[in-house]
């Protein structure tokens, strides 16, 4: 007998979806609750299991599980470089195979599955941004364990899925992005106070001081940074000292 849908009606996915990217702390926490979440979601929890593929430079990866057999399979794809999961990326289409007792199209993929007790599986792009590609892999114990109406629902799901994944990952940018910006600022800044500091001991130019600073780092092999770092310490004659924009 088929499973009751589990689907949230389409505001309260959304809800959920976003919910999840503004509470997890980064991307893999996300895709982690994202694969829990599609498998409960989805399909019936008891028989199948979720997990989500990423390609990167052409390499694939499961970046994110319910179960640890959904990385395996995903793993005899990657190895074997076909297998649904896979197809269902490139071809940017749902990739259904009801029996996998009767399917002949991935014979090393199918072996797996069988040994690993999997009837069926459902593999769903999710649509990303730039050179990533993704995928949601459903996996069932039983024969026939996704129904017409399951496909529609995952459809449906993957779209938003999709664009809560973007977002995700658009936040981990910026929030990259600011990280090295401050660091950029904390280096300048501490470049600058010894840039100061040289020039008030030895009366010089601030070129000049520059050059100090960029001779001593050749020099010695050691990063500008580093090399104005200690030349702040030395004069405030405290090496904890920290600039402004130290966290």
């Amino acid at each position: 007998m088929a499973h009751e849908p589990r689907l949230l009606f389409p505001e309260l996915l959304v809800d959920h979806l976003q919910d999840l990217v503004l509470k997890t702390e980064g991307v893999k926490d996300m895709l982690d609750e994202l694969a829990g979440f599609s498998a409960v979601t989805l399909a019936d929890p008891a028989i199948a299991f979720c997990s989500i593929t990423l390609i990167q430079r052409k390499k694939p990866v499961t970046v994110a599980s319910s179960e640890e057999r959904a990385v395996r399979l995903d793993e005899t794809q990657y190895s074997s470089g076909d297998g649904p999961c896979l197809s269902a990326i490139h071809q940017q289409a749902v990739v259904h195979v009801p029996d996998l007792t009767n399917d002949h199209r991935w014979p090393a993929f199918t072996a797996a599955a069988r040994e690993a007790g999997v009837g069926s599986s459902l593999s769903v792009p999710l649509i990303l941004e730039g050179e990533a590609e993704a995928g949601l892999n459903l996996y069932s114990t039983r024969s026939h364990g996704f129904t017409g109406e399951d496909i529609s629902m995952v459809e449906t799901y993957s779209y938003h899925a999709s664009k809560a994944l973007r977002l995700a990952v658009r936040i981990s940018q910026l929030a990259e992005a600011n990280t090295n910006l401050m660091a950029a600022m904390e280096s300048r800044t501490t470049i600058d106070l010894a840039t100061g500091a040289i020039m008030a001991q030895n009366r010089c130019s601030q070129e000049t001081a520059v050059k100090i600073l960029k001779i001593a780092s050749s020099t010695r092999n050691v990063k500008l940074r580093d090399i104005a770092a200690s030349v702040v310490a030395s004069v405030c004659h405290d090496p904890s000292v920290r600039t402004h924009f130290d966290a």
